[in-house]
């Protein structure tokens, strides 16, 4: 047995436990870090810190706290909230506690979150503020088993007429209570936290349903404390990490990171406010960091258009140092894999160093100066925005994983990473490729089943423990696996011609700077038409710059200009496509899509169903007139 296996078939029961040989390892080393916004509501935020002792002295309140509410074992907490330092404490209290916790985007409207209450029967709700409070008291008559609601800005913890006793306090009071049980019983905590078992219940996380209602995806408590250890084994993270966290934790994205983290001992720097994001980089400085592809390809768009601006000259010297960046990225990568050295031409390495100082090195600061890795994740990150970052030093590593594996199943060495494909599997996780393409997955990570759904469950996980993902991909000889799409999303046209529609989304992403997200059609259909919606700041200010006005979007949008504009990025990416693949027609849409109306899920995936539904008149009048066969 090597070094890494032991580590990984000797790990702890339980994060829990992880958590508390942490604290008693490095008890005065920083933990989290946190934005304090100013006494005065106006200026920059300042910066908090908490070591690894102040941090468990909270999550042992908080635990010891549920546990004076009669939280048992198993039983569910609710977490409603952003991501905020308080998001991470309370997880891990709910944990520390014995209990489960079921996380909630805070996004989600007052009718699913009711539902995910009653579905997961959560005891206990924390909830982030006021607002996320009255969707629990909206639907209160149909939630009797909530027996409690923890809010934890104070202001919005005020109970109101018609709340039963006790039924709402804030975080604060919960914390002092449960100051005062660990007075009378030091032990209580930790007592649950050996009582731990492998197989228990530790998170129930609702899938982001691109199509119908979300399943609870039950993950006991060793797939979080094999995430832990598999993480730590990969060499990806270092003790002396920085890591800049924004991603919802309540996705099993945001959750891995926060395990991965507690395994390391790294610093966290924990802010979940997504416009915040370019202002806290500079001020972070993280060294590694984790994304969804829609922020990259949002800093790509957005230094394009910076470089636009500056004039026709400017611009041109991005174009240029772009083709070169990816050129530097795809002739590396692929030296590397054939001769180990990632030495390339002197030309090219020439141009590289010209290219690196004119406009490389400006991108690597507005990341703070020190990323030494990204990981991207949740969906398909376009190969060209890839190369480019990977050519300008900015080291973006693919990975892969569902909710139902713990997230992190596979991910990209650093030292070996090669863009477009997701890595490696982790340590302990075994891989197939299924006869119709389907990528099987095995392993510590992998899901008990799907909440209070035998027969769900029994469709992808079958009794020898393969989980059935529903992705199809392929494996390079050397294990790199390479996902094409999703089963149920291939689309095969009316002449039996199938399509991969992320591939061709990715690659018009990748070719069109104006673009903030696109639906490709055409299933049963004789050719592929696309839904195209536009990143709004960017379009205003271009149509400021050619006399469009620039002020209201729909009327941007519906110009002709606008609709020339894309068509010549249309064209530009059908001469690389196959011709059964290429976009005969579009459609521009008149507002971008997103998570309030439903087209979106919470981590920026695409709900295909509900686009083609809301803009079905559109889709049909692109193919009106024709014979369908």
């Amino acid at each position: 047995m090597t070094e890494t296996q032991a580590l990984i078939e000797n790990r702890p029961p339980s994060v829990a436990t992880i958590f508390l040989d942490r604290v008693e390892a490095t008890p005065d080393a920083e933990a989290y870090r946190y934005p304090v916004p100013p006494a005065s509501g106006s200026g920059p935020d300042g910066w908090a810190s908490l070591t690894w002792r102040a941090a468990a002295d909270r999550v042992f309140a908080i635990a010891a706290g549920l546990v004076g509410l009669g939280v048992r074992p198993e039983e569910r907490v609710a977490l409603a909230s952003s991501t905020r330092v308080e998001w991470i404490l309370a997880d891990l209290a709910v944990l520390c506690s014995g209990a489960a916790t079921t996380t909630v985007y805070p996004s989600t409207n007052a009718e699913e979150t009711a539902y995910i209450l009653a579905d997961s029967d959560s005891r206990v709700l924390i909830a982030e503020d006021a607002g996320q409070l009255a969707k629990a008291r909206q639907f209160r008559a149909e939630l009797p088993g909530l027996a409690h609601v923890v809010v934890i800005d104070e202001d919005g913890a005020a109970p109101a007429e018609g709340d039963p006793e006790g039924w709402v306090l804030s975080l604060a009071e919960l914390e002092r209570r449960g100051a005062e049980e660990l007075r009378r019983d030091p032990d209580v905590v930790r007592e649950r936290v050996k009582a731990l078992r492998a197989e228990q219940l530790a998170t129930l996380i609702y899938t982001s349903g691109t199509t119908g209602r979300p399943k609870g995806v039950r993950l006991p408590h060793d797939c979080w404390s094999y995430m832990a250890r598999a993480v730590s084994t990969t060499g990806l993270v270092r003790p002396s990490d920085v890591q800049y966290l924004w991603l919802p934790l309540a996705h099993v994205f945001g959750k891995v990171l926060t395990v991965s983290q507690i395994g390391t001992g790294h610093v966290c720097a924990v802010d979940g406010r997504v416009d915040r994001i370019v202002t806290n980089l500079p001020v972070v400085r993280p060294t590694y960091m984790a994304a969804v592809p829609r922020i990259f390809e949002k800093v790509y768009n957005g230094v394009a258009a910076r470089a636009r601006e500056g004039g026709a000259a400017k611009y041109r010297i991005f174009q240029w140092a772009a083709g070169v960046a990816r050129e530097y990225a795809r002739t590396s990568q692929d030296n590397f894999r054939r001769t180990g050295s990632t030495a390339v031409p002197f030309t090219l390495a020439a141009k590289h160093r010209v290219a690196d100082a004119l406009v490389y090195a400006r991108i690597r600061e507005a990341f703070g100066g020190r990323l030494r890795a990204c990981v991207s994740g949740a969906s398909a990150l376009a190969p060209d925005i890839g190369y480019f970052f990977a050519g300008a030093g900015i080291h973006v590593l693919e990975g892969y994983g569902l909710t139902e594996t713990s997230a992190a199943s596979f991910v990209n060495p650093l030292d070996a990473y090669r863009t477009g494909t997701v890595g490696k599997p982790l340590p302990g996780t075994e891989v197939r490729i299924a006869d119709d393409g389907e990528v099987l997955l095995r392993g510590p990570g992998v899901m008990a089943g799907y909440h209070g759904q035998p027969e769900r469950t029994a469709e992808v996980l079958e009794s020898d423990g393969w989980f059935h993902t529903g992705d199809i991909g392929e494996l390079s000889p050397d294990g790199y696996l390479r996902i094409t799409d999703r089963k149920k999303d291939l689309i095969k046209t009316s002449g039996g011609k199938y399509v991969a529609p992320a591939e061709i989304e990715g690659r018009f992403k990748a070719v069109c700077p104006f673009v903030s997200n696109i639906l490709v059609h055409g299933a049963d259909r004789n050719y592929c038409t696309a839904l195209i919606a536009l990143d709004e700041p960017t379009l205003l200010k271009w149509a400021a710059d050619h006399g469009l006005g620039g002020h209201d979007y729909a009327e941007v949008v519906a110009a002709r200009e606008t609709e020339e504009l894309i068509d010549g990025y249309v064209r530009r990416l059908n001469e690389g496509l196959q011709r059964w693949q290429t976009i005969k027609k579009f459609r521009l849409l008149p507002r971008d899509l997103d998570v309030e109306h439903g087209e979106l899920t919470p981590s920026l995936k695409l709900k295909r169903p509900v686009v083609e539904r809301e803009y079905k008149d559109l889709i049909e009048e692109m193919y009106a007139g024709t014979r369908e066969t």
